[in-house]
């Protein structure tokens, strides 16, 4: 039984009777009236579900009683129904924000489409979803049993990004919790790929993905020219499924020319991986050629305070001194401000680099504040606080001005972030790192299946810090924590946005060239 109410506004509606009765027998409950007067009054008095309107009517036209009806209920949806083709009238009820537009004469089959189209767009949307994924299920776990490449898992994580972000909309929250667990067996599985593949990257002549310190080499270098100014801009800890929220918001100035994700190297921590972009060298290489620039974990001071220096230093070795380039470092709104009052004077320049800091921060505030915690509560929510910032950000000012300047735009990231849900116990000494996805130091004491180890971290280019160093990465949603006072630590950390590890979310990036429109 439909309990939907339709107001049915046209000075002619004794001809429309068969319609009326057709609607009847469907179930829907329909008033009639011959005037935007008596229409107005009636909605004065009484609620509906939708109106349909003649445009062409004595006293009152159907365009003032469009007015009139948005200024009492401004979400109430109106389908305009008109014998004229005029385009001026279609643009006013368009601008007048009609759900619908109909060309008499209607047949009953039109305005039933019309209200299924407006009253159950969201149920047969979420069907069609839900459906859409039920099959696309399957495909997926047969996929993950056979996934063996990282152009496949790549494909299998945007894969699970896609059906993430169709089905967030929808009612049915059971089709979610499926995809959960989804997702928690495609990080178990890259775990295990990760674990077995991860070292051979560095080998030679094995065909490896591009990885944060080859990324500037194959795929930035290429875009670099003389002719047209390149903006990179590297948002820090932007997970894929961030980047595809606003996606939808540069596509306003730039369109895409290509997206190729890449993998972020281990530890996902921005003193390894944003140095390693910036110097075009893994950290145990960054130590040995700038031992001046580079800082452990374990020494004093800031972690990433040198990428300038790194970047005039790997331009230099790839004999691209003759590109006029700057970097920036946004860390707060004053900052973006000021970049976004000067930006024009960055159009002499080949390459202009903007790291931007903001996601990073919302992380961390989440592990520090209520508040963020209640907006960030999961990645749904994660995902629409970060499109929120974007869109009244000063970096999209600099996007709406890059492209009027006709910049070419590289957007990117450093690392991702996982939601960690579960504690994994750790025992290390006072000069063990302190972040909770990955430790280094000496003698640690750890569960060998929650973790990927490097005993000597030479096998995947990182520095030891003394002879005896190791690296341990967690796997999937786990954080670490130590057995003192450890119930507090877990209930502290649990739910919170952590990078280090091994997962889909931090390891796979985006990577993404657009061009002017």
């Amino acid at each position: 039984m439909n309990n939907i109410n339709i107001l049915w506004v046209d000075d002619e509606i004794d001809l429309l009777k068969p319609h009326i009765l057709f609607l009847e027998q469907k179930n829907y409950k329909v008033t009639t009236c011959k005037s935007g007067t008596e229409a107005v009054e009636i909605l004065d008095d009484k609620n509906f579900d939708i109106v349909f309107l003649d445009e062409n009517m004595p006293g009152l036209t159907g365009l003032e009683t469009l007015n009139e009806i948005k200024e009492r209920r401004d979400t109430l949806p109106v389908v305009m129904i008109t014998k004229s083709e005029e385009e001026y009238i279609m643009e006013e009820a368009i601008g007048n924000k009609i759900a619908d537009y109909l060309i008499k004469p209607v047949n009953p089959n039109q305005i039933l489409l019309s209200i299924k189209k407006n009253l159950d767009h969201s149920r047969l949307v979420s069907e069609k979803t839900t459906s859409n994924y039920q099959q696309e299920f399957r495909k997926i776990a047969m996929d993950l049993t056979m996934v063996n490449s990282f152009e496949e898992w790549v494909n299998l994580y945007q894969k699970l990004i896609y059906w993430e972000m169709q089905l967030e909309d929808i009612e049915d929250t059971g089709m979610f919790e499926i995809l959960e667990s989804q997702k928690n067996e495609a990080n178990t599985q890259f775990g295990k790929f990760i674990d077995k593949n991860y070292p051979s990257w560095f080998e030679p002549h094995v065909d490896a993905p591009t990885m944060s310190h080859t990324l500037f080499k194959n795929k930035i270098v290429p875009e670099l020219s003389k002719e047209q100014p390149t903006l990179l801009v590297v948002i820090d800890n932007l997970r894929y499924d961030q980047w595809k929220a606003f996606e939808p918001i540069v596509n306003n100035y730039y369109k895409k020319e290509q997206e190729t994700p890449f993998y972020s190297i281990l530890p996902t921590a921005t003193q390894y991986a944003r140095n390693a972009i910036f110097s075009g060298l893994m950290p145990a290489d960054m130590e040995k050629m700038h031992p001046n620039l580079w800082k452990n974990d374990t020494d004093e001071g800031g972690k990433n305070l040198h990428e300038a220096d790194f970047l005039e230093a790997q331009m230099k070795r790839l004999g691209l001194s003759h590109l006029k380039h700057e970097y920036y470092k946004i860390t707060n709104l004053k900052n973006g401000k000021k970049l976004v009052e000067n930006f024009k004077g960055l159009k002499d320049n080949d390459l202009t680099v903007v790291v931007y800091n903001f996601v990073d921060m919302l992380s961390h505030s989440k592990t520090e504040m209520d508040v963020v915690k209640e907006l960030a509560s999961n990645d749904k929510a994660y995902r629409s606080l970060t499109q929120s910032w974007f869109k009244n950000s000063p970096l999209l000012e600099m996007v709406q001005q890059a492209q009027q300047l006709g910049f070419k735009l590289i957007m990117t990231t450093d690392h991702g972030t996982i939601n960690v849900k579960n504690p994994s116990k750790v025992i290390g000494d006072k000069d063990t790192s302190l972040n909770l996805r990955y430790k280094t130091g000496r003698s640690l004491t750890y569960e060998d299946k929650d973790v990927l180890v490097a005993k000597d971290p030479k096998t995947i280019h990182l520095p030891s810090i003394t002879m005896s160093s190791s690296f341990i990465f967690a796997k999937n949603d786990l954080f670490f924590a130590y057995p003192n006072n450890y119930n507090h630590y877990v209930s502290y950390y649990r739910n919170t946005y952590q990078h280090g590890g091994v997962s889909l979310e931090e390891m796979i990036i985006p990577f993404v060239v657009l061009s002017p429109k």
